[in-house]
């Protein structure tokens, strides 16, 4: 079973992964289990098609799950929901000592996380991320949010988990349009930083599509590995290390909020069309060489995910996207960095970039 390691000193954790996890569950969290007892928190379709295999593999170990189950669907990530789940938390006594069960995709692990980063000035919590992004990007590194009407993750803490659980095989009942959202993030591992990556994801993503377990495993290993050894050099962004984990999301989050973070384009698919558009500005600037760009694109649409404004369904004028960008958390003053690239594996933070060439580009791109 590969174990990746997080290293940040005294608040370095595990990750574990392998097909099969689930059900050995009990033996890996049962030193976290407080009177026998973990609070789980899901989401409506988690909790039909993974809690009862969760719940049956810590009632073998003895230990209780008290779900809390939540609506699915990212609207959840509000400032209500977060009420609502932290009093259902301290209505079951828990205390700092506790560790919260996160299960689910990105929307439970970022609500749930925030919700165990304030309760009582900061809980315990354990990531079982239950869909494919979740598993290759939300799941590690302690970022968590909820959204608000300003934008997406706007409110939020760095709180890093106690441990992560990935089992592939969970993603067995994950809808294919889930698949290639969850895959977009893989992709960018090998865009920002490991072109040879991206050469393998060419030759075996249809595999990691398909659910070859083999490929998936390898896939998602690769990932949490690239993504723990940015987030251990730079935990809080703070040093353009781990900014770089933004390729695509600048774009990607403004093509969010113009959708109404709903599910006409799901995070990974804005995610896709943003590190398109990423590379198609590079080369627009002359700093990317545009078979780059266009061999990105071509992968993105390969695996059924789109690649430009038009795939995604937007339809926005370039300054009604840049007004959406004027809202991103990473703004400092004027300056808005872009997460741009000299080269497939070659990405890199510029700061220098005008939102007037941007809007004109995203006009001409439309």
């Amino acid at each position: 079973m590969p174990s990746v390691i997080v290293g940040l000193g005294p608040a370095s954790y595990t990750v574990e992964i392998a097909h099969g996890l689930i059900a050995d569950a009990g033996k890996h969290l049962a030193r976290y289990a407080r009177n026998n007892r973990l609070v789980v928190v899901t989401d409506s379709h988690v909790a039909d098609a993974v809690l009862p295999r969760l719940s049956a593999a810590l009632e073998g170990s003895g230990i209780v799950a008290d779900p809390i189950v939540l609506p699915a669907g990212e609207a959840t990530k509000s400032w209500a929901h977060l009420a609502d789940l932290c009093d259902a938390l301290m209505g079951r006594e828990i205390d700092r000592t506790d560790h919260i069960v996160a299960l689910g995709g990105g929307m439970i692990g970022d609500l749930t996380g925030f919700a165990a980063a304030i309760l009582k000035r900061g809980c315990n919590f354990i990531q079982i991320p239950t869909t494919l992004l979740a598993q290759v990007d939300s799941s590690v590194g302690g970022k968590t949010a909820i959204n608000t009407q300003a934008g997406k993750n706007l409110v939020g803490a760095f709180h890093q988990p106690r441990l992560v659980l990935i089992d592939p095989s969970v993603l067995d009942t994950l809808p294919m349009r889930e698949r290639r959202a969850g895959y977009a993030e893989i992709v960018k591992y090998g865009l920002l930083g490991d072109a040879s990556f991206f050469e393998w994801c060419e030759a075996h993503g249809q595999q990691v599509l398909a659910g070859d377990p083999d490929a998936l495993s390898y896939a998602i290993e690769t990932s949490v590995r690239a993504k723990a050894d940015i987030v251990a050099a730079d935990e809080r962004e703070t040093r353009d290390v781990r900014a770089l984990l933004n390729l695509g999301h600048t774009f990607g989050h403004a093509l969010e909020a113009e959708t109404g973070f709903s599910d006409r384009l799901l995070h990974g698919e804005a995610v896709a069309t943003g590190m398109a558009m990423a590379f198609s500005f590079s080369a627009h600037r002359n700093i990317c060489p545009g078979a780059d760009a266009e061999r990105v694109a071509a992968h993105l649409r390969a695996a059924g995910l789109p690649d430009s404004l038009e795939t995604a369904g937007v339809a926005a004028s370039g300054t009604t996207l840049v007004g959406h960008m004027l809202h991103d958390k990473k703004k400092s003053g004027n300056t808005l960095p872009f997460i741009l690239a000299h080269a497939i594996g070659e990405a890199y933070v510029d700061k220098s970039v005008s939102l007037a060439d941007v809007a004109a580009f995203l006009d001409e791109a439309r």
